[in-house]
Parts: C-alpha cells; structure tokens; sequence
C-alpha cells in the first residue's frame, strides 16, 4: 500500500469516527434533555402527591370527627322516628 493510499484510508477513518461521535453526542444532548424534563415533571408530580396526601390525611381526620360524634349522640327512639315520618 502506498503512502497515498495510507493517507486516504487514514482519512476516511477520521471522518467515520468524527461523524459517529457526532452522531452519539446528539444522542446525548437528547438523552440530557429527555433527563431535565422528566425531573421537572417528577419533582411537579412528588409535589401534587405531597399535596394530595396531605388533603386525604385531613379529610380522613375529620370523617373520623364526624363519625365519633354520630356515635356520641343519643340513638333516637323508634316511636320518635315514626311520629315525625
């Protein structure tokens, strides 16, 4: 093989490399992109959760207060139950 023929293969190996490499770091930029999106969407979501759960922990509270004072009051009497139907 030549001197020239050396050079031009030399070449040709560069440009494959450099193309592929580019190709990879777009992959990665991508990659990275896609990766700051979905933490921002899962730092969003982590936070409706937050708000969520704490929504249900309050209303579960006051179900509970309410319940406990449904148990607390007298049972009316059937007979006043009737004479007010």
């Amino acid at each position: 093989m030549d001197s020239d023929s050396a050079v031009d293969l030399l070449q040709r190996g560069w440009f494959a490399a450099f193309k592929a490499a580019s190709a990879v770091r777009a992959e990665c930029e991508a990659l990275l992109e896609t990766m700051a999106l979905s933490e921002a969407a899962w730092s969003g979501s982590r936070v409706r959760l937050c708000e969520l759960e704490a929504l249900r922990d309050a209303l579960e509270r006051e179900l509970e207060l309410v319940e406990a004072g449904e148990n607390q009051r007298p049972m009316p009497s059937l007979e006043s139950v009737m004479s007010a139907a």
